[in-house]
């Protein structure tokens, strides 16, 4: 029996290596090293757009640690379709994704619309590395109307210590340790909403 999961899982493991590893070089929009597992060497994150045909603004984030054996790059995490923006060259200015490393072990994936229609809004989502998997670490997400100047609002989350602040407020929120894989905007906006 041991022997048959063992070879399943190995089974597994290669089908998921050969598909991810599959990202095509021009679709990659940004890039940003950091010692995200705290192991002091260089690690690789990425935004990657989706693939010709599939919904055009679902951005994926890629990251890679170091194998601990060797210096080589290791996929640690692939989340296809978790960031809204815009990637074609000859796209609007004003919605494209950036990615950043911040502090010592964090990410911050930054996405905006201040381009197309009174709704102009930008957000950053950081991630950070906890126990063997990456979390949301905080969300950031500010919001206006160009005809409205009262319709505007932010909001400021800080998932690792419950820390909220809602239009420069502090509002009651309880820590949370949400997997990159579970989130998405929806989550923010139910976050920051009402």
């Amino acid at each position: 029996m041991f022997k048959f999961v063992l070879i399943a899982g190995l089974a597994l493991s290669a089908a998921f290596t050969a598909r991810a590893e599959q990202i095509d070089p021009t679709r990659i929009v940004d890039a940003a090293t950091g010692d995200w597992d705290g192991d002091g060497r260089a690690d690789l994150a990425l935004l990657v757009a989706p693939e010709e045909g599939a919904n055009y603004d679902q951005i994926g984030i890629y990251l890679y640690l170091r194998d601990s054996d060797h210096e080589l790059l290791r996929l640690s995490l692939a989340a296809p379709n978790k960031i809204w923006g815009s990637t074609n060259a000859d796209g609007v200015f004003g919605q494209e994704p950036s990615l950043k490393a911040v502090g010592k072990s964090s990410i911050a994936v930054h996405s905006q619309n201040s381009a197309i229609g009174r709704d102009r809004w930008d957000q950053t989502l950081t991630m950070a590395y906890r126990n063997k998997q990456f979390i949301v670490a905080g969300y950031t997400y500010n919001h206006y109307d160009t005809l409205d100047p009262n319709a505007a609002g932010s909001c400021d989350y800080n998932a690792l210590t419950g820390k909220l602040q809602k239009d420069g407020k502090d509002v009651k929120a309880e820590p949370r340790v949400l997997p990159i894989a579970e989130w998405n905007d929806d989550t923010g906006q139910t976050i920051c909403g009402p």
